[in-house]
């Protein structure tokens, strides 16, 4: 029996629909126009295309897009002047600081400065806080999507035990949260666990995200398994081309577990749209309207 293929792309135009209709009723009703702000530093290609996209939904949604791009060499001065700014400015709800910065800059000062209340990626020590108490409002994106999908496609977890391969503050760290904020029997592995191939086995829900290409082989997967694959990894595709693949093998993988998201068009394509979705929070939040919590 084949996997169930988890569309993430078709989940995220809902969701987009839903979150285009709110932000024009926010427009309507109060004159208020979500503001998001994304800054880089330097020229990384993969970055560039990443805010470029952001930018694009963003305007697609009825949302006001900002960007502040700065050079390669800019100091951590600099950038913190930058932030601070944007902090500041009434029109911006939501900052995003796009990862990795160039090698001579430090993200935790960043992060530091960073207004939580605009912190739409939802990594300032005090979102990751609120977070382990169970009282975040914004939540990291790629968590958020994993768990929205989860939510479409399996329905109830309570009990169910999953495991998160991987322990990124990103995606592992508030992965795991969010499963045990939904009653799961959360297990982390990383790259120093024991007998890998064994935890995997035991899994309901099988989280990958340790961004190593087909990493996860078919005979680790419990059959019946939800399997969930964040990677996203470039590799070569013969006559030098190169192709996408995510963490597992897909094609082995899914003809044991029960659902699988593919790569591309499984959990990145919630990314965005959730980002979008924590702008909208924000905004509401920032100007004490209730909150978007029924998207």
């Amino acid at each position: 029996m084949t996997a169930t293929i988890i569309d993430g792309k078709a989940s995220a135009a809902r969701l987009r629909e839903k979150i285009a209709a709110y932000a024009a009723e926010l427009k309507s009703k109060h004159g208020l126009v979500p503001g998001l702000a994304t800054v880089l530093v330097g020229s990384d290609p993969a970055s560039e295309v990443y805010v470029k996209n952001k930018g694009k939904t963003a305007e697609a949604l009825g949302f006001k897009s900002v960007h502040v791009g700065l050079p390669a060499d800019t100091s951590q001065e600099t950038l913190h002047a930058k932030v601070r700014e944007l902090n500041q400015d009434g029109s911006v709800h939501g900052i995003l600081v796009q990862l990795p910065l160039p090698k001579q800059l430090d993200e935790n000062p960043v992060l530091d400065i960073l207004d939580p209340a605009k912190d739409v990626d939802a990594l300032t020590p005090i979102n990751a806080g609120l977070l382990l108490s169970g009282r975040a409002h914004l939540v990291s994106c790629t968590p958020a999507g994993t768990m929205l999908l989860l939510k479409e496609y399996v329905g109830d977890i309570s009990g169910k035990e999953a495991l998160v391969i991987g322990r990124s503050l990103l995606f592992g760290k508030p992965a795991a949260q969010l499963l045990l904020a939904a009653n799961a029997t959360v297990t982390m592995a990383h790259s120093r666990s024991k007998d890998l191939p064994a935890l995997a086995r035991r899994a309901d829900i099988l989280v990958a995200a340790i961004g190593k290409p087909q990493f996860v082989k078919a005979d680790w997967i419990k059959p019946g398994a939800t399997v969930i694959d964040v990677g996203i990894n470039r590799v070569a595709a013969g006559e030098g081309k190169t192709k996408i693949v995510g963490d597992v093998d897909y094609e082995a993988a899914k003809e044991v577990a029960g659902a699988i998201t593919p790569v591309p068009g499984g959990v990145g394509a919630m990314t965005i749209v959730c980002l979008m979705h924590n702008t909208l929070i924000a905004a509401c939040a920032q100007n004490n309207l209730p909150l978007p919590t029924a998207l």
